[in-house]
């Protein structure tokens, strides 16, 4: 069974669907970011600055295997393929 792909928007770091106004990130001015989500955006930077496009893979696919319940291996199928397709990481 496949979990049912959540609508946006979405963070474009991590792919974290945007529902509520605590999900979304801020600005250095302390507005919110339609971008990011807090867990990657806080203050106008990115929470983890060094991370790479395959270290997000992994962490986004772990998060994936937990919350849907599905097998590690689809997981990072999935992450796979939209992480390289949201703004942080289509130049990489």
């Amino acid at each position: 069974m496949n979990p049912t792909p959540p609508t946006g928007p979405f963070c474009q770091s991590c792919g974290m669907p945007l529902r509520e106004p605590a999900d979304f990130g801020t600005n250095a001015d302390g507005s919110r970011s339609n971008l990011y989500c807090g867990f990657c955006f806080r203050g106008g930077s990115f929470t983890d600055p060094g991370i790479t496009m395959n270290e997000m893979i992994d962490k986004v696919a772990g998060f994936l295997a937990q919350m849907q319940n599905m097998p590690p291996g689809q997981a990072k199928e999935i992450a796979h393929s939209f992480i390289p397709q949201l703004e942080r990481w289509r130049s990489k």
